[in-house]
């Protein structure tokens, strides 16, 4: 180290783990990993010895109210997964994470304490030579008792509107993470993916767009801590403010909540799962447009 250099600073929270952890304590007794990727077909196709897979949509939601499925449906499934509240919880994922941190995130909402990400998820464990098996492995389920939610972690639909003048006062900040054109209003979904009947174009008064994917490199990983700071606060996205993600239905919004939360050890974050989908049909609330 030069004289004039500073030492790396660390993320604020000890919840990132690499392959070579992951090949040694993998299939310990106290570690369940699990598998939350968008593209479902991957886990057939080979998956981390000894993971489950992890179908956010089907798992996580409720199959007829647009919410998530109750706290005593989460007890239960945790319990078929083999997990108990000493569990830690590893999750990995394709697309550098994003339906990992999501599911990340939901499991902290429900109050489970002991999760972990895979840093950089299955293209980092591919890019490493990682072993992985089509074999699906036996559960033995587990007692897992019905939590309370931490609904510090989640934003709803009027506190969001809420939060639309504490922005604009300075006190607050708003992230919304989709793609520029996304934000601009150009289009209102992601190319190539389905058209979920959102209205209207555009974002939520006063958020900063800060893409998703600019929080992590080439491999996917996380940048380090120095950069993801100056990443945030140079948009005015700051460690003071009350702070609210959202995307279009909460996947990319749970990957930056947790950089903010979790990386750069942000005290007041909250994802707003409704996000676009909501916010683009509902009656009475603002958008805006740019560059159009």
């Amino acid at each position: 180290m030069t004289r004039h250099s500073r030492p790396t600073q660390r993320y604020a929270q000890d919840v990132l783990v690499d392959t070579a952890w992951l090949a040694r304590h993998g299939t310990d007794p106290n570690i369940r990993v699990l598998e939350a990727s968008e593209d479902l077909e991957l886990y057939g196709g080979g998956h981390v010895p000894g993971a489950l897979q992890l179908d956010s949509r089907r798992d996580l939601w409720d199959p007829v109210v647009r919410d998530f499925l109750s706290p005593e449906a989460f007890a239960a499934l945790m319990g078929r997964l083999g997990i108990t509240p000493q569990t830690t919880v590893v999750l990995y994922g394709d697309k550098s994470n994003w339906w990992a941190t999501y599911a990340y995130w939901f499991l902290k909402y429900n109050g489970h304490e002991h999760v972990r990400l895979v840093n950089g998820g299955r293209q980092k464990l591919i890019a490493d030579g990682f072993d992985f098996t089509p074999l699906v492995p036996e559960v033995v389920t587990t007692p897992y008792p019905v939590g309370r939610r931490d609904e510090r972690l989640r934003a709803y639909r009027d506190e969001v509107r809420e939060h639309i003048p504490v922005v604009r006062e300075g006190a607050g900040a708003m992230v919304d993470v989709r793609s520029p054109d996304e934000y601009a209003g150009r289009v209102t979904h992601m190319p190539e993916y389905p058209q979920e009947g959102v209205l209207r174009g555009g974002h939520i008064p006063g958020a900063a767009n800060i893409p998703w994917a600019m929080a992590v490199r080439y491999d996917g990983t996380f940048k380090p801590v120095e950069q993801l700071r100056r990443l945030y606060e140079e948009a005015g996205i700051t460690p003071a403010k009350t702070v609210v993600t959202y995307c279009r239905i909460a996947e990319r919004s749970s990957h930056t909540w947790f950089v903010l939360t979790e990386l750069l050890g942000y005290p007041s974050v909250r994802n707003y799962d409704g996000s676009w989908t909501e916010w683009g049909n509902a009656v009475g609330v603002p958008i805006e447009k740019s560059g159009i």
